[in-house]
């Protein structure tokens, strides 16, 4: 079967229609995870023979004359910092490297419930760190539109696994854009629910109040029923939201005729690549065609974000990691004569770069004479932000900007400079300080031929706004996906 392109609304008419098999669909996606994934470095971990076993039941109970619904059916991938039972979760970092935890998420717990089948877990950036998936201890996720550029982090495995059609729908996690500047960068869809309302169980912490599970799909249709099953109230997360969940599939429809969409000046000024604001400025021309009006809005500290995050992110991080110190799981330095040693020898030779560079900044902020300096400004500075967007939100409905700065990158061309490749997260790092919702979607292309994503933002739990705008513009101004063929229906990517 050719599953290029293949979407969860086509899958469930395939398999009602008796066209094909669950079994035979997943055996074709792993037909060409085996063929793409030693160029692309997308999967970590490939599950073939449970997924197999989870295909033949399914098709067992297609046979009774069951309909399929929600996921059923469904190849998903899961970001290798999600846990799944009996599944290795490394993070992608050689201090987890065969780390199996013995339960799953509940997101993953979900997906298995509403009838998903799940295909292995994707690489991304060590513990979620970074913005190109260059950090991962398993090598870098390539970018399927040019193999010599970086997909985007950290769910970069996920990401690029959507666009290149090993999978139909992928989990990441967005910490400061992880879900959003992926989809950026291989041209599908991303979204990044408000804080609390996906449970974030299971979800190996990485910044505790800024961390948020998120679904990534070729349409945002997909997205949405992805987040319909994965939403919702938890008793194992005490910062889940216990609010109801909306009809997220039937507010796709919703008129956005009355929309009033806030731009805000700040977003499009410098650092901003040419191309980037050309296509931004012409998805916001295309809303107000389809009868949005357009609102100024001001973000006036949004200039700290980047500061303010670095602070806020590390000082998590350096808590969260200190559980990985060769004691109780996960890798363990062998030679040494004293506890000080293996916890030093452990942690110096299963951390990467980018991981000790963010724990030491933490430990940093954090530590007696520069926490009222450093971590409690950043903390203030933070309400500062996110009441710019409630002001903003007063005379809009969304908001909308650029999701990343510039298309995909060259792979090493950032690497080196700590600095530059943070203020890749310039638009996407405020919405997690906020708690907001926000979801990147194709606008256009560079000269390069590199997809452009744009970025609607929400108020807080407006998640079915956000996905009744985005499918409203994908309807009216349809973008090439990464499925998309020539005329003699080869893949778009001719490298693949």
């Amino acid at each position: 079967m050719d599953v290029s392109g293949l979407t969860i609304e086509g899958l469930h008419r395939a398999l009602e229609a008796r066209e094909v098999t669950v079994e035979e669909i997943c055996k074709a996606i792993f037909e060409r995870i085996e063929r793409l994934n030693t160029t692309l470095n997308v999967y970590i971990t490939v599950t073939y023979e449970q997924a197999i076993e989870r295909a033949r039941e399914l098709d067992a109970q297609l046979s009774t004359g069951y309909k399929p619904t929600g996921l059923y059916g469904v190849p998903v991938a899961i970001k290798d910092n999600i846990c799944t039972k009996g599944i290795r979760t490394t993070c992608a970092s050689r201090i987890l490297e065969n780390f199996v935890p013995p339960y799953s998420a509940t997101a993953v717990e979900k997906l298995h419930a509403a009838g998903a089948v799940i295909l292995g877990k994707t690489n991304c950036d060590e513990f979620a760190m970074g913005s190109s998936n260059e950090n991962s201890a398993f090598g870098p996720v390539r970018n399927p539109w040019d193999l010599s550029r970086v997909p985007g982090g950290s769910s970069g495995g996920s990401a690029a696994a959507v666009a290149a059609d090993l999978c139909v729908v992928a989990l990441g996690s967005d910490t400061g854009g992880s879900v959003r500047e992926p989809a950026s960068f291989c041209g599908v869809v991303g979204l990044k629910p408000t804080y609390g309302r996906v449970s974030r169980y299971g979800l190996v912490a990485y910044g505790s109040s800024l961390d948020q599970i998120g679904p990534i799909a070729k349409t945002t249709a997909d997205v949405a029923r992805t987040l319909q099953v994965i939403a919702g109230w938890d008793e194992h997360d005490a910062t889940s939201a216990n609010l109801p969940i909306d009809d997220y599939l039937a507010a796709l429809n919703s008129d956005v005729q009355s929309l009033r969409l806030g731009v805000p000046k700040e977003a499009f000024g410098v650092g901003l690549a040419p191309e980037v604001k050309r296509a931004v400025e012409t998805a916001i021309a295309n809303f107000e065609t389809m009868g949005a009006s357009l609102v100024e809005v001001t973000l006036p500290h949004l200039e700290y974000a980047i500061a303010d995050y670095y602070i806020i992110a590390t000082a998590e991080a350096s808590a969260n990691l200190a559980r990985f110190d060769g004691v109780r799981y996960g890798y363990r330095a062998e030679g040494v004569e004293t506890l000080a040693e293996m916890y030093q020898k452990t942690r110096d030779l299963g951390f990467g770069a980018e991981v000790k560079r963010r724990i030491m900044l933490g430990t940093y902020v954090l530590s007696s004479g520069y926490y009222d300096a450093y971590y409690l400004k950043a903390q203030k500075v933070r309400t500062l932000l996110e009441q710019d967007f409630r002001n903003a939100f007063t005379a809009c409905d969304l908001i909308v900007t650029p999701t990343a700065p510039t298309p995909a990158f060259k792979l090493g061309e950032k690497i080196s400079d700590p600095l530059e490749m943070y203020l890749a997260d310039i638009y996407t790092v405020t919405i997690n300080l906020a708690g907001l919702p926000a979801v990147s979607f194709p606008c256009g292309f560079s000269s390069d031929g590199l997809p452009i994503g744009c970025q609607l933002i929400a108020p807080h739990f407006q998640e079915a706004r956000l996905l009744a705008a985005c499918h409203q513009y994908e309807q009216n101004y349809p973008t090439a996906h990464p499925s998309a063929r020539t005329s003699a229906g080869s893949l778009r990517w001719p490298s693949l």
